[in-house]
């Protein structure tokens, strides 16, 4: 009698086990912003165009505005024993901030556009984790650009502020927070319009009313009527004063109180809408 011997048990593929990526599952909210903001980072650097007209964007604004009106006379309320160079350079680092922070609503556009978020969205991430390391990559932008501005300022047009080298650094500061602030801004736009024509029409509707009708380019007094009451509203006018004051050891520092906290609320209002706006389905 011939047995037959029993067929072989099927053996199990082994499927290896990957080991999971240490830098995204299970990992702390600051990691993710650490390395979406170095992304970021990395995205402006390698790209040629970025770098050169984010260096010329500060250098044009500082030669423009300083030739041009440092040509006019100084008027009735003009602070005494400063010249316009003094007078008008906090208002280039507010303008450049304002641009720069411009540049963040327009960077998340793009990350919407070119497939970015919805890749980010299916990894297990904290949704708002792109849009604050979008904040933070402005926040470095606009300190670069203002480092340029002040370097030219001082070696080539002769900027000798009084205040010293702590209150400069400062009203650097305080430009720096206001940039970050407004950049939130401009990142909800961004969240909600999806798309770079209307963040660029929208940035000019608001920066131009903004800067000129405020204390950038001579004092309030001195300004029309109707256009002195809109400048003593305008946020941009406390964020000018206090960084010029700051800068220049002038009167005005009383400022910095309101700058910080309009630059608060902006941001959290910002950064709420930004949130809110992120989360719409892709289309």
């Amino acid at each position: 009698m011939t047995t037959t011997a029993p067929a072989p048990a099927p053996t199990e593929a082994v499927v290896p086990v990957r080991p999971p990526r240490p830098d995204w599952p299970d990992s702390s909210v600051f990691l993710q912003i650490r390395v979406l903001t170095a992304r970021s980072l990395r995205s402006m650097a390698t790209d040629p165009g970025v770098v050169l007209f984010g260096l010329l964007q500060p250098v044009i604004i500082l030669f423009v505005l300083t030739q041009v009106f440092s040509k006019m006379g100084a008027p009735p309320n003009f602070p005494a024993g400063i010249t316009y160079l003094d007078f008008i350079l906090s208002a280039v680092l507010v303008d450049n901030a304002v641009q720069s922070a411009v540049q963040s609503g327009v960077g998340l556009v793009d990350d919407l556009k070119n497939g970015v978020v919805a890749r980010l969205r299916s990894l297990p991430i904290m949704p708002s984790s792109l849009l604050i390391a979008r904040s933070f990559a402005n926040l470095v932008r606009s300190a670069v650009q203002a480092v340029v501005i002040l370097a030219l300022a001082f070696g080539v047009l002769g900027y000798a502020p009084a205040g010293g080298a702590a209150d400069v650094a400062a009203s650097v500061g305080l430009t720096l927070f206001m940039s970050w602030a407004l950049g939130w801004a401009f990142i909800a736009a961004g969240a909600w319009l999806r798309r770079a024509e209307p963040m660029q029409n929208l940035a000019v509707i608001a920066i131009l009313p903004l800067m000129f009708a405020s204390s950038a380019y001579m004092p309030v007094q001195d300004l029309p009527g109707w256009l002195a009451a809109v400048a003593g509203v305008n946020p941009l006018t406390y964020a000018i004063d206090a960084t010029r004051a700051l800068a220049l050891g002038i009167p005005g520092a009383e400022a910095i109180v309101p700058a910080l906290v309009i630059g608060c609320v902006i941001a959290a209002v910002g950064g709420v809408l930004a949130v809110l706006g992120f989360r719409r389905p892709l289309r």
